[in-house]
Order: structure tokens, then sequence, then C-alpha cells
């Protein structure tokens, strides 16, 4: 099972050329196998940027999500207890971004890997990642 950063969330479902290599490969195997855990914040975040226009979609946001959840194994995750305390000690010294501190400690808390483009986070120690 992997964890899904926000922006490869989008990015596998609109422009999948912008992953790596070893992204792509995680989402394949993924989808094989458990799947692929999105973090119910990243639908905050998916809402936030279509509702500022700085996403665009042909379809509106609930069919977005539905789309992206239908076409890949998808296992939603909320924020408990653990991953609500946790997140506010993994990345205060490298991340600020309450979004990725929740999608990391989701990540850690599962035992996943995360999959990520974002520097700061692949450069976290705390955090197993792949791109």
């Amino acid at each position: 099972m992997i964890v899904a950063d926000t922006h490869v969330i989008i990015w596998e479902a609109l422009k999948p050329e912008l992953l790596s290599l070893g992204a792509t490969k995680a989402f394949h195997k993924a989808n094989q196998q458990e799947g692929i855990i999105f973090c119910e914040i990243s639908l905050w975040e998916i809402a936030m940027l279509m509702n500022k226009g700085r996403l665009s979609v042909d379809v509106g946001y609930r069919e977005f999500i539905r789309l992206v959840s239908n076409s890949n194994r998808s296992v939603f995750r909320g924020i408990t207890s653990e991953i609500a305390e946790l997140s506010t000690q993994l990345l205060s010294d490298t991340n600020k971004d309450p979004a990725d501190s929740i999608i990391s400690a989701t990540a850690v808390i599962e035992n996943a890997k995360l999959v990520t483009s974002d520097k700061a986070l692949r450069r976290s120690k705390k955090i197993s990642t792949i791109w």
C-alpha cells in the first residue's frame, strides 16, 4: 500500500507524464495489490484548487473525485487522533504545510511509502518516500 500526495493524485489523473517512473510503477503495483491511500485532506485541497481556479477540469468537483477514485483501487483515510498527534511533530523542521503534515503522518501510521515529488518531504528522514 502507498499514500499519494495531493499533487500526485492530480497528476496521475490529468497529466501522468509528470509522474516519475518510480511513481508510475508504484501506482500500478498498488492498484494490482492492496490499493492507494488517498487522505481525505487531499479532497479538501483539490476542492480548494478547483474553487480558486488553479485546477481546471471538464467536470465538477464531485464527479472528478468519483472518476479518480473509480480509476484506482482507492482507500480513503481520515484524520485519526494518532495521525493528528503525529502530524504536529513530524515535519516541524522541514515543512509547515498542515496538509503535508497530515498526509505524511498518515503514511507513517499506515507504514506505507508516500508518493511525492515534494523535495522537502523526500529529504525527511522520518518519512519513507517514492519518486
